[in-house]
């Protein structure tokens, strides 16, 4: 039987069955009741014909087992007309039955399938007649948990030489929770106040920030980086840097921060996040990410090569990958935990497909001619397609707190690269590659447009330092963390190792930079674990009130008049009095943004304002 890999339609049955052999229909024909056999082609085709219509069809739709119906039923209602398996494996995790076959795939003995699906394709005709009783199939079921699992089981083949045989071994490792919405929020407040500190440096080409800017990053993040590379000893092993990495680029595709020489400085946005809640600062980040051209995230899988040059040109956009992902991420349930391979399937298995690139013949593995992932063929999905998500999902969906994650160290996790030549010494392909669980959480489902709402969490409770009466903060217990320190510095002066101070100066200071003072006053009563002193309230409140008494109106252009009589005339006259305002006797102050009109009013007045003037 012909395989129709350039059509997507065939018109009516008929159509169908011309294109098969006479050998081809007559085991379609075996498949019916009948006392004779007709030989010839058109014999042949009006037979099978006569049995798809009518209540013969029907008969024969009701001799298809549960799985087979399901095919049918799938690919008139799902797919268009043509039979998608990978979609349907991952729908019921196997195969329908198409029949039996050699092991080279000779002589072939169809099943009654073969004679609803020419291969691939239910003919247009014979889908009009289906629909008529054939029920939509089944839908997709996410597999989901309560709890996040406490092991994951790795699994490794090996060769044994004393038996002569291949052995699978596996061992439970624990695997590592990580809570991320709480800790995203205040990631990105310590993130934008480092870079309002002029302590984040990036190229210059690629805004991509230095190892010793990621370094700084991640000591003032929450639980520092997702792994930490001073514990591990072999090279080969070592993942590289994650969170410090995706904050930056976050930043600067979201506009809160900009290049300035060398370094980055917040940018308006970028201060004006400072004031507001971080959960709104994070939907906007999200959304000006989908849309992005700053960087392809699978760029990040550093052991896939040939992403330049003519690997680069076959590449598809990325927004339309982060757009499909966003879709299928939005249908999990918030709060519940999911495998990501079951994450992997539920995508196929609901049509979230996408290309990665179009040409995978340009990207390899360690060597250009042998590694090639063209060569894998049908089974690139997870190397391209599930690499991106996991690099997604990871690097930049957790780092925003959208979903909580669940990790181990990526070494031996996903092996279905490793039948690529040259791939021996690798012990992962991603860094990403030890993302095992995922779990939506309520500023996900606010940022994906779930929910219109968000209502955060309170910060974490834990007693690091006591708030004196006299304005000063002294450290107890438990060391305090680089980004609590970090706030410390922004709003207090350092007068000992561990004591600090709040001053009107440094806090009027802080407040003309954006900062705010409740959320200083939130973190005072989360760090302490107490209500604050009522000297300290007052003191608060005084200063924030001083620092909101006065407000920039931005810039204004100040004229002087001849006496006080043509100062008062023109600030009072219907057509300029909208348009400045009096300042002393004689001089007026026009807002910038209504200059033009001012000196055009001026002019009906009866005077004018030299240029320069």
């Amino acid at each position: 039987m012909p395989y129709y890999q350039d059509e997507q339609t065939i018109a009516t049955v008929e159509e169908a069955l011309q294109q098969l052999t006479v050998s081809d229909l007559k085991q379609l024909a075996g498949l019916l009741t009948t006392n004779s056999k007709p030989t010839r082609k058109s014999e042949l085709v009006d037979f099978v014909k006569y049995h798809l219509v009518g209540d013969n069809l029907r008969h024969l739709w009701l001799q298809l087992d549960r799985l087979q119906q399901a095919a049918v039923a799938q690919t008139i209602y799902e797919t268009d007309g043509c039979f998608n398996a990978a979609r349907f494996y991952a729908k019921y995790l196997q195969a329908p039955n198409w029949g039996t076959a050699d092991k080279y795939g000779y002589n072939r003995e169809p099943s009654l399938l073969c004679l609803f699906i020419y291969r691939v394709i239910i003919p247009d005709d014979l889908q009009e007649r289906l629909r008529a009783f054939v029920p939509p199939p089944e839908e997709v079921k996410l597999k989901t948990f309560d709890k996040c699992p406490e092991v994951f089981r790795l699994q490794w083949r090996e060769w044994n030489w004393e038996s002569g045989k291949r052995e699978t071994h596996e061992k439970e490792i624990p695997i590592k929770p990580c809570e991320m919405e709480i800790a995203a929020q205040q990631d990105l407040l310590a993130v934008l106040r480092l870079v309002n500190a002029g302590k984040v440096a990036v190229s210059d080409k690629t805004g991509h920030p230095s190892n010793a800017t990621m370094n700084a990053i991640a000591t003032v993040l929450v639980g520092s980086d997702y792994y930490n590379d001073a514990e591990i000893s072999d090279e080969e092993e070592k993942t590289g840097f994650i969170k410090p990495f995706a904050w930056i680029m976050l930043v600067q595709a979201a506009g809160l921060a900009e290049l300035s020489g060398k370094r980055l400085v917040l940018t308006k946005a970028g201060q004006k996040a400072l004031t507001v809640p971080p959960s709104q600062t994070i939907r906007h980040i999200w959304k000006k990410w989908v849309k992005t051209k700053l960087i392809d995230e699978f760029r990040r899988i550093d052991n896939i090569k040939g992403q330049t040059g003519k690997g680069k040109q076959g590449f598809t956009a990325v927004d339309g990958r982060r757009e499909v992902i966003a879709q299928a991420l939005a249908e999990c349930p918030v709060g519940c935990w999911i495998v990501s391979d079951e994450f992997f399937r539920y995508m196929i298995a609901q049509g979230y497909d996408f290309q990665v690139t179009r040409n995978p013949w340009n990207l390899y593995i360690c060597d250009s001619h042998y590694g090639s992932l063209a060569n894998l063929g049908s089974d690139d999905w997870g190397i391209l397609q599930g690499r991106y998500i996991l690099c997604l999902l990871f690097e930049y969906v957790a780092t925003l707190g959208m979903i909580n994650i669940a990790y181990i160290h990526p070494t031996g996790v996903r092996p279905d690269y490793t039948d690529l030549w040259g791939t021996d010494d690798l012990p992962f392909l991603s860094r990403y590659d030890g993302l095992g669980c995922l779990q939506l959480t309520p500023l996900g489902a606010y940022c994906l447009g779930i929910t219109e709402n968000y209502t955060p969490p309170p910060l974490e409770v834990r007693s690091v330092f006591r708030v004196l009466p006299n304005l000063e903060i002294a450290a107890i217990g438990e060391p305090l963390t680089a980004a609590d320190t970090l706030v410390l510095d922004t709003y207090t002066e350092k007068i000992s190792d561990a004591v600090w101070r709040l001053e009107r100066a440094k806090l009027l200071n802080a407040i003309e930079e954006n900062h705010n003072i409740a959320q200083l006053r939130e973190f005072l009563q989360a760090r302490s674990g107490n209500e604050l002193p009522e000297t300290v309230n007052q003191f608060l409140a005084d200063v924030e009130e001083r620092g909101q008494s006065l407000q920039d109106r931005g810039q204004a252009r100040l004229i002087e008049c001849a006496d006080t009589a043509l100062a008062v005339l023109i600030a009072n006259d219907s057509r300029t009095k909208k348009l400045c305002f009096l300042a002393g006797e004689k001089h007026l102050v026009v807002p910038v943004e209504s200059e033009n009109k001012f000196r055009n009013a001026v002019k009906k007045l009866g005077y004018s304002i030299p240029l320069g003037s």
